[in-house]
């Protein structure tokens, strides 16, 4: 397996001229440019007296200048915090010093609202928006920092060019990143990413996923997460593409518009996403009377079909080969939709803890309901009787697989079993061909009066699947389950249904698919769209 830093240096010296990070009708660098940013600010490291396995923190809005960032930290070999901007800035404050880092890249608003005090071992902060110093007490940095030119010329006389970009190797077992997992401030869990768990990643991406450069791929996930990092930044770029970014979370115009513009290879999205796009422009096509009729005759329905399939597909630009999932799992409704309309997407598994990736399968292998095959390099196992039908703990172990927990030994210990395999904490199954299919989370599942388990994941999918539910949480209150749904009031209002009404409705469908013991007794409307984690899972844990 080829070291990332190989990948990366190679495509840099072939594709110098090459538009490598884009902000969305803003700046953009090329290889040669990009790499450039990363020869000064090795050198400013060095003169700084940063160290190899020193930790720099990049704390901002998606943007190419983040890459930057993010890349001259990582192959200078010090290990790169990522923490997400959207996190509490006393979150942040306690994050930079519990990883214990010396320097940090951060927004130049941002910083306004951070305190340096709560950061003691902090030497330099330098601006993502401009690469500024806003910070220093580290008078070395400060002096670099003002000859950080001459330094450069003086290094490169005759010009920094491709047979000057070299990228360490060797290095495979030492810890690349830490990624914080939560914005907690006491006993917070900063996953330890070794190199070669982003190189086996980026790798898989580069052979299942093949990608070519001049290509371009949206970047909207959030890159202060792995699943965005890699998939959406790390991967493609290793393959030449030109990452473009969308920097905040994009209304739906923005994003449909960049896609029609950029006409990416590939989109890697979350299932809400997914959802929603469905819901609003093909839901309502498919709920016409003449149209429930025309969908089950047969010829007919393939026509109807193709026309929603082509119309997706160019929504998203007309050159996407593949829509990737993962974070949560896709409504079967939709999933049943989509593949009659054969567009060619898949739902993968993984976690921080994986550096993402844990399950795959190419879209023209993907089982329904499933989330993939294991990956390469990894091995999978269900603590089961019976990993084929009865459910257990799905456990990982191999490459993609972390170190442990940053400062946390209780709760790296905690999350291994005593054969060293990774505790993931989801429930499932593995058929006989290999494929992944979670039931859901441990911590999650219910057990009732009965010694029965309830999974909730289950019973969501299917509230989510009935009219005007656009999303749900099933809870447990005194050995009764409970829906709580978050309504689509203006559907409801348009169709002239009183929300009484919908809910009996609503209640009654859902039990009527339901087992006796996993039965709800009632539902309660949310006033507002749950809150979400950054990769678009639904913070369980406030409603309770």
């Amino acid at each position: 397996m080829e070291h990332y830093f190989s990948r990366l240096e190679e495509i840099v010296r072939t594709h110098w001229d090459g538009k490598a990070l884009s902000n969305f009708k803003g700046e953009s660098f090329t290889f040669g440019e990009m790499a450039s940013y990363i020869g000064k600010f090795h050198l400013l490291f060095e003169e700084a007296g940063i160290r190899k396995g020193d930790k720099i923190a990049v704390c901002a809005r998606n943007s190419a200048r983040w890459a930057v960032a993010f890349l001259s930290a990582n192959t200078y070999e010090a290990v790169t915090v990522p923490i997400l901007a959207d996190f509490h800035p006393e979150s942040i404050n306690s994050l930079t010093d519990h990883s214990e880092s010396r320097l940090l890249f951060t927004d130049t608003d941002l910083w306004k609202k951070l305190d340096p005090a709560k950061m003691p071992q902090l030497e330099g902060v330098i601006s993502v928006t401009d690469f500024s110093l806003l910070y220093s007490k580290n008078q070395a940095l400060t002096d670099a920092f003002g000859r950080l030119e001459e330094l450069f010329s003086g290094k490169y006389p005759e010009g920094f060019g491709p047979a000057d970009v070299h990228y360490p190797v060797g290095n495979d077992k030492d810890v690349a990143l830490i990624n914080y997992t939560s914005g907690t401030t006491s006993a917070p869990k900063g996953v330890m990413i070794r190199y070669e768990s982003l190189s086996s990643n980026i790798e898989f991406g580069l052979e299942y996923m093949p990608c070519s450069p001049g290509e371009n791929i949206v970047s909207m996930l959030p890159m202060a997460h792995m699943y965005g990092m890699v998939f959406e930044f790390l991967y493609p770029l290793c393959g030449g593409v030109t990452i473009n970014f969308l920097g905040k979370t994009p209304t739906p115009s923005l994003l449909l518009g960049a896609m029609a513009e950029l006409k990416p290879y590939l989109v890697i999205t979350v299932p809400l996403v997914m959802e929603k796009i469905f819901r609003s422009s093909v839901k309502p096509v498919l709920d016409k009377p003449l149209m429930r009729v025309l969908v089950h005759i047969p010829v007919l329905n393939g026509i109807i079909f193709r026309k929603i399939h082509d119309k997706l597909m160019n929504a998203f630009g007309g050159q996407v080969r593949c829509l990737i999932m993962g974070g949560a799992a896709l409504n079967p409704e939709v999933e049943y939709w989509f593949r009659k309309f054969r567009l060619p997407f898949t739902v993968g598994y993984g976690m921080t803890e994986g550096a993402p990736l844990f399950g795959y399968a190419p879209w023209d292998e993907f089982v329904p309901h499933s989330c993939g095959r294991k990956v390469d390099r990894i091995d999978v196992r269900i603590d089961s009787d019976d990993p084929v039908n009865t459910v257990g703990e799905i456990q990982v172990k191999g490459m993609n697989v972390m170190e442990g927990y940053y400062r946390n030994p209780e709760a790296t210990a905690a999350a291994f079993t005593a054969d060293g395999w990774l505790r993931t904490g989801d429930l499932g199954v593995i058929d006989k061909a290999g494929n992944i299919f979670i039931r859901g989370r441990s911590k999650n599942m219910i057990l009732s009066s009965n010694g029965q388990n309830i999974y909730p994941e289950e019973i969501e999918s299917i509230l989510n699947s009935r009219p005007y539910v656009v999303e749900s949480v099933v809870v447990d209150r005194s050995s009764k389950l409970v829906g709580l749904v978050y309504l689509d009031k203006d559907g409801m209002d348009k169709d002239g249904i009183d929300e009484t009404s919908a809910l009996k409705d609503i209640l009654v469908s859902v039990n009527r698919d339901l087992p006796s013991y996993s039965r709800l007794s009632k539902l309660e409307v949310q006033a507002n769209p749950f809150e979400k984690t950054p990769k678009m899972s639904i913070r369980r844990f406030l409603y309770k």
